[in-house]
Order: structure tokens, then sequence, then C-alpha cells
């Protein structure tokens, strides 16, 4: 049993996480829908692209990064060694979170402006763009909402137990591909009214990262639940749906 001081650590860090997550998600659809026009950042030229891409580069990077054997080890370092295990995924998402907020809130915009919708097509864009963030959130509610926001680290300890992660999920849009939730994210990234260089960048880069992070992903599946998700694999499209059951 953990007493008051791991409760008032798993409220201090389910805080923070839970306000890092919103506040990404609100810098990344304002960016996206802007197509990054805005930003705090106010470097020209050379420097600007540098430090652009920089923020491009280190989501994918540090992401995979802590997904590793390495990067579990870094990531236990982030709380007490008592609770550092249980609120791993907390840990997780807060710094997804950070990486996600600095990326939009720092970016220099070039104001290079490629495509701006009109008229139907800005009516379209909006649908679309409404649509792929329905997506996403059912996507992540069908992958387990605790594991993916965090909540389930902090609440465990809050509650004084381990936390409990379930098998891996088949069903909802897991049933129609494998990786819902990194298409869902990838689409978001293409739906927006506005395209400049600067997004048309992001869009290129962080969608080659969803299409080629969750090989290493069902690699640790695949040695995790062997042959259970080597049949789940072989029936499930990729990234691309069934759109036929």
């Amino acid at each position: 049993m953990r007493g008051t001081r791991h409760r008032l650590l798993a409220l201090v860090y389910g805080a923070l996480n839970h306000a890092l997550f919103a506040c990404a998600i609100g810098a990344m659809i304002v960016g996206l829908y802007s197509g990054l026009t805005r930003g705090w950042g106010h470097l020209r030229g050379p420097a600007a692209w540098c430090a652009n891409l920089a923020l491009v580069l280190q989501f994918p990077l540090l992401h995979s990064f802590l997904l590793s054997k390495s990067g579990r080890v870094w990531l236990a370092r982030l709380a007490p060694s008592s609770v550092a295990a249980d609120l791993s995924t907390t840990t997780f998402a807060t710094l997804a979170s950070l990486q996600v907020l600095a990326t939009f809130a720092l970016w220099s915009p070039s104001g290079v402006l490629l495509f701006e919708a009109r008229g139907a097509w800005l009516t379209l864009s909006h649908v679309a763009f409404a649509a792929s963030w329905l997506l996403l959130v059912v996507a992540l509610h069908n992958a387990g909402l605790g594991l993916q926001t965090g909540a389930i680290g902090w609440w465990s300890v809050l509650r004084g137990q381990r936390p409990k992660f379930g098998d891996f999920p088949t069903h909802g849009l897991f049933q129609r591909c494998r990786q819902p939730v990194y298409l869902a994210f990838a689409l978001t990234l293409w739906t927006g009214p506005v395209r400049t260089l600067d997004g048309l960048v992001l869009a290129l880069v962080w969608t080659s990262y969803c299409v080629v992070a969750p090989r290493f992903k069902e690699a640790r599946y695949l040695q995790r639940y062997g042959e259970r998700f080597a049949r789940y694999r072989a029936q499930t499209p990729y990234i691309l749906p069934r759109l036929r059951a």
C-alpha cells in the first residue's frame, strides 16, 4: 500500500500531464488549421528553417527513443524510483505533449503560402479537418484512452494499485486496420484549409513517421503476444483500412 505522499505525487503528475495534453492538442489544432502561419518563433531565413526542421524531427526521434529499452531507462528517471515504473505512461504522455506543444508554439512561420481553400473547397476542408480529428478521438478511445493519455499511470498510483494494460486492441477501428491512430494522426496533417511550405514539410516528415514507426511497435507486439498477434496481423491491413467487413 502507498501513502499520502504517493497519492499527492500522482495528482501532481496527473494534473501536469493532462494540462500539457490539452495545451498540445489546442496548439496542434490551431497550427494545422492555420497552416503553421502562427508561432512564437521570430527567426528568419536559414536560421528559421534550421530551427523549424529541428522542431519537426525532435518529435519522431525522441518519441521513438523513449519506446526503446534505453529510452525506458531514461524515462524512469523522471519519477521517484518507488513509482517510476507505474508512472511511465504518464511521464511518456507528458513528454509527448511537451514535444507537440513546442513544435507548434515555437514555430517560425516562413510566410510561403502554397494554397488557401475558398468557397466550396473551404467547406470541404472544414468537414475533412473535423472528420480527421473525430477519427483520431475514436481511434484513441479504441486503443484505450487511459493508456494513450497517460491516465492509467497516475490513476493507478493514486489508488495504490499496479497499472493494468490489457491486451492489444482488435475492436472498433482496429478491425479495419492495425494502425488507425497513426492513420488519423496523419490525416490531421493534410486536411487543414491553409497549405504553406512549412506545413508541407511537417506533413511529409510526420506522415513518413506514421507509416514507418508502427513497424517497430508491431515487432514488440509480435515478441510479446506471439502467434495471436501474428494471426491478427495476417488478417488485418496495416494502415489503409479495409472498408468492408
